[in-house]
């Protein structure tokens, strides 16, 4: 009888624990995200899992923003950088927690040629064209259903972008699904289709501080990426076209390096936004492989990235300037969050060299992206 109140008393004690876990999470409230706009309805949605995690996402630009991950004691704090309600994300253009699209990254001069046509983008980057325009997907706001895939809590977003809006040909059809799974994966599953020819490079802008978005600076993060390769740029963050061995240059994260170390000598060095927002071509051993590893040492949170596509973005803060007051009224610092974009090589309608983004009617774009968490 003893032994039975002594294990009743210890399920006890873990329910309390895991109540107060439950209760220390500082969940943004839906009813901040609840409106109408441009005539559709905004709203937030939550991700759970068997461990603990929790994700929020508006369907207005998809975005992720909120994303609880325990550290190496179990304690969860949210990881990313984001607003608490939806007014700041209309009214503070910047993509935290997008999705990006149709064209991910930049394009130079805001121009293509396709198939002996030449097509004007919008010039939202200084003289180039970045992430979509200046109504990309990030803005938009899409259908949206809560769903499950694989056992897996989920949300199904859809977007049908019509044929010339932002300056992009053909009518382009998207589906992007976030799962997360009891393994504490956030899946991102991207589906597109068109009736004419166009170029696809969509992507994820999520602004990670594994220490927690409140802390502020990402320099202590030990980062590495599995690219022996990556795409030197100019000074409008175009690639020259070059594809450049990483080896004896301070892009060479083959191997794990403090982001820190060697941040100033990324290039080009230009006074201000210097440091690393290159793309690194990924070492593909399968269809869905390893692109980078994040680590955390303070709270030992660790983030696997993987994907099918052939490059990867590191962005390392560099345009943030404090000016951005997030949840919490948190000010979000230079270099206090970093980016891991998964996706096609920038400019790549411009460079032949480069994997081709041309999507034709009948053929499918699908993009696979995981960040897993673990701890160390």
């Amino acid at each position: 009888m003893k032994g039975a109140l002594t294990i009743i008393g210890l399920l006890f004690v873990v329910l309390l624990l895991g109540c107060e876990k439950e209760q220390s999470l500082s969940l943004i409230d839906a009813a901040n995200f609840q409106i109408e706009h441009e005539g559709k309805s905004v709203d937030l949605y939550t991700l759970e899992n068997n461990q603990g995690m929790v994700v929020q996402i508006t369907n207005y630009g998809g975005r992720v923003v909120s994303l609880f991950a325990p550290d190496r004691t179990g304690q969860m704090a949210d990881i990313v950088a984001g607003y608490d309600n939806i007014q700041d994300y209309i009214d503070n253009p910047g993509y935290f927690g997008a999705l990006i699209g149709r064209y991910g990254n930049r394009i130079a001069n805001g121009k293509f040629t396709l198939n002996d046509t030449e097509y004007a983008l919008a010039t939202n980057n200084g003289e180039n064209h970045l992430h979509g325009g200046n109504k990309g997907f990030d803005s938009v706001v899409w259908h949206a259903h809560k769903t499950r895939v694989q056992g897996a809590d989920a949300l199904e977003l859809n977007y049908v972008s019509p044929d010339g809006q932002e300056g992009y040909p053909g009518t382009l059809d998207v589906k992007v699904t976030y799962s997360l799974t009891d393994s504490n994966e956030l899946k991102i599953d991207y589906f597109a289709s068109t009736d004419k020819p166009t170029i696809v490079n969509l992507t994820h802008h999520s602004f990670f501080n594994l220490a927690g978005h409140d802390h502020e600076s990402i320099l202590d993060h030990e980062l590495t990426i599995n690219g022996a390769f990556f795409l030197p740029v100019d000074e409008g963050l175009i690639p020259t076209g070059e594809i450049r061995p990483v080896k004896g240059t301070p892009m060479d994260f083959t191997v794990a390096h403090r982001i820190g170390d060697r941040i100033d000598q990324a290039y080009p060095q230009l006074e201000r936004g210097g440091g690393y927002d290159h793309c690194w071509v990924i070492d593909k051993k399968r269809e869905l492989s390893l692109a980078a590893r994040l680590y955390e040492p303070q709270s030992g949170r660790t983030m696997q990235v993987y994907t099918n596509q052939p490059g990867m973005q590191f962005y390392s803060g560099n345009f943030l300037d404090g000016s951005k007051v997030g949840k919490n009224g948190v000010a979000y610092p230079y270099r206090s969050s970093l980016c891991l974009e998964t996706q096609h090589f920038p400019d790549s309608p411009n460079k032949p060299q480069f994997p081709s983004v041309v999507l034709k009617p009948g053929e499918p774009y699908i993009h696979h992206c995981v960040y897993k968490f673990s701890v160390q």
